[in-house]
């Protein structure tokens, strides 16, 4: 018996929905697959569905809508009238890389005299600083403009006004209670905004300042807008949505020097790049620049026009990317060492520190625990001579890392961070009060179903349903990620054919899986172990994302596996049981299956949701009721035949006698 290895969270479904689902089907012209998926998440209507599937950049919002956006346009117009100097101060991950580059493209086209200044990670730290505003100063600049950055820094901003700097802070991240008193701050989430979209990543906020300047949206720019967007984890929806899904195409079709460049290191062909490719692919290699390195090389790959420029600087960061794999590994080797050693505590939160660890991917290494332990996890790297500790941490589901560090803040120098990300600082001579702390705060917070990931699953779906047609109206619904994932669908009561192990070192697994002779092959990544578990004929639920799978020019349709179980059953269903449910179908005539695991049941025995599964199976096997687009319809005229006769009868009941 295999079971799941995470919790199954299968979205509710009522009739209601089912009915908008059919009415929006028949309306757009589309699969019910879709439009369940439509409907599952929140766009139940042709007038919400629309921009949501086509929407372009017509719907994006005015950027004078944006408080302090007419201060900021006035104060750039004179400093380009003028010839003033103008610094670009940027951010050293892929949001804050993008920004700065996109402001580098918008004031390169307007002749201006312009640079841009990136702190380094290790040796300066996020957000303005002093001393590079002095420096800036004597540069001879009189205008910076922050991208990605800015809104909290209070002190900073005050000290440029008082050496003779304008400040235009443009900023996603969350407001405190004190803004800056910078000569423009450009902010969607600040209180006193009254801008429609609140999502939008640093280099959104950006494009904002670079449309209102110029007068009109630059698509040609949302390359780069996609890129930091996907890669800061923004929500996909919205303007976000528009803007990500122009970038792809601006990708796919007009890519630049360093887009080409970046997508021949990740392994890419630019014309069918996706959100995907660029979350993995694109945004792990701009990062790495700023985690091992200097950002500056990854704004000068993403400015460049020259080709060779960008092919040199592409293999530099990825170079750098490998070097930050290699890093990560060790690290994590170390970790868990030291995790081990700690294992008689058996703490609810990991919390691990030492010497030499790199602060620029410590927050990798706790992901990459977090995801093994499926705990809270806190990874610090301690200086040998201050003895002061940088950390990252990451969070489960149900506990509220920033929350928790603000029941602890008086360990700490300082914090900041949200529900599921966090970076902090700390005395090592801390370090171990502020762990027992986190983890009381864990027992208490942390329900116990919460201690194993859940995943969400969209909807249930049957083989017959999964076609090339489906599949290819699902990219209707791209670009995925944040806010909009890729679809999980469950397939129940499917029975295997063929399984094996697959791959360098059989680290793969390859299904064959049938249901009323439809097939469908499965793929699980590094899910071989599982090939000695199965056998033919087993009855499964499993859990994925269709996608078509393209070789030697044959086009199939193949579910990539997240997770699967053997459907067992805890007791036969009766024959009273089989007649119970028949009357009720051949009274409705028409029912939706989903309405039949809800029914109660007058046997003694309760029926469970496998026990209808398999009793509908029976039916349809004996042609005595049809399934159509998630309904169970009642023959007109069946054939009497016994249960017995049914092959799928059979075989469940075969597998229930092995199981005694």
């Amino acid at each position: 018996m295999i079971e799941q290895k995470t919790r199954w969270n299968l979205a509710a479904w009522s009739t209601e929905q089912e009915q908008k689902a059919t009415i929006l089907a028949q309306q757009l012209q589309l699969s019910l697959v879709i439009t369940r998926l439509l409907v599952k998440r929140g766009y139940d209507t042709v007038a919400a569905a629309t921009p949501f599937l086509y929407g372009n950049m017509q719907q994006l919002h005015d950027p004078f809508l944006l408080i302090d956006m007419d201060k900021a346009v006035a104060r750039i117009k004179e400093a380009l009238l003028k010839r003033e100097k103008i610094i670009i101060y940027g951010d050293y991950d892929a949001d804050g890389v993008t920004s700065t580059a996109l402001l580098v493209r918008l004031f390169r086209q307007l002749e201006a005299d312009v640079d841009y200044y990136i702190p380094h990670r290790e040796r300066e730290g996020y957000g303005l600083h002093k001393q590079a505003l002095d420096q800036i100063v004597a540069s001879g600049a009189s205008l910076v403009i922050t991208v990605d950055t800015g809104i909290s820094a209070v002190d900073e901003v005050a000290y440029a006004n008082e050496i003779g700097l304008d400040i235009v802070v443009t900023d996603h991240h969350e407001p405190p209670e004190e803004i800056p008193a910078a000569y423009a701050v450009i902010n969607p989430k600040r209180s006193d905004c009254t801008y429609p979209f609140k999502g939008l990543a640093g280099v959104g906020v950006a494009f904002k300042l670079c449309s209102a300047v110029l007068g009109y949206p630059p698509k040609d720019w949302t390359d780069l807008v996609g890129i930091g967007t996907i890669a800061d984890l923004m929500p996909l929806d919205g303007e976000n949505r528009i803007l990500v899904k122009a970038g792809l195409q601006q990708m796919q079709a007009a890519p630049v020097a360093g887009v080409i460049a970046l997508g021949a290191v990740s392994g890419y062909e630019t014309s069918t790049l996706n959100s995907t490719n660029i979350a993995f692919g694109f945004a792990p290699r701009i990062n790495a620049a700023g985690r091992l390195d200097d950002a500056t090389i990854a704004v000068k790959l993403l400015t460049t026009t020259i080709q060779e420029d960008a092919d040199l600087l592409a293999n530099q960061l990825n170079s750098l990317n490998k070097e930050r794999q290699a890093i990560v590994e060790q690290i994590v080797n170390e970790a868990e060492q030291q995790l081990e050693s700690k294992q008689h505590q058996a703490l609810p939160v990991i919390l691990l520190a030492a010497e030499g660890w790199n602060v620029g991917v410590i927050g990798i290494v706790a992901s990459k625990l977090l995801e093994r332990y499926y705990k809270p996890v806190v990874i610090f790297s301690i200086d040998p001579i201050s003895g002061t500790c940088k950390g990252s941490a990451r969070s489960i589901d149900g506990f509220d890392l920033y929350a928790a560090l603000k029941q602890c803040e008086h360990l700490l120098d300082q914090y900041g961070g949200h529900q599921a990300a966090a970076g902090m600082s700390i005395h090592k001579s801390r370090l171990h009060e502020l762990e027992e702390q986190l983890a009381q705060l864990a027992t208490e917070w942390v329900p116990t179903e919460k201690w194993s990931p859940e995943m969400i699953i969209d909807m249930t779906c049957a083989i017959k349903d999964a076609t090339i047609e489906t599949i290819e109206q699902l990219t209707l619904l791209e670009p995925f990620g944040q806010s909009n994932p890729v679809p999980k669908l469950m397939f129940t009561d499917v029975l295997l054919k063929e399984s094996r192990a697959i791959g360098k070192e059989s680290k793969h697994l390859k299904l064959q899986l049938t249901s009323n002779q439809e097939k469908l092959d499965a793929i699980g990544f590094n899910m071989g172990s599982y090939a000695n578990s199965l056998f033919s004929g087993v009855a499964l639920q499993v859990v994925g994302d269709l996608s078509i799978n393209e070789w030697n020019g044959r086009r199939n349709v193949q579910l990539q596996l997240y997770d699967l179980a053997t459907q067992t059953l805890d007791a036969f269903p009766t024959r009273e049981q089989f007649v119970e449910l028949y009357q009720f179908v051949r009274k409705e005539k028409r029912v939706l299956e989903e309405r039949l695991y809800d029914l109660p049941s007058r046997d003694s025995v309760r029926m469970t949701r496998e026990m209808i599964r398999l009793i509908i199976d029976v039916f349809v096997d004996l042609q005595f009721v049809e399934r159509r687009s998630g309904y169970i319809v009642a023959a007109s005229a069946p054939q009497k035949r016994e249960l017995t006769s049914s092959s799928v009868y059979q075989q469940a009941e075969q597998r229930f006698a092995s199981k005694r």
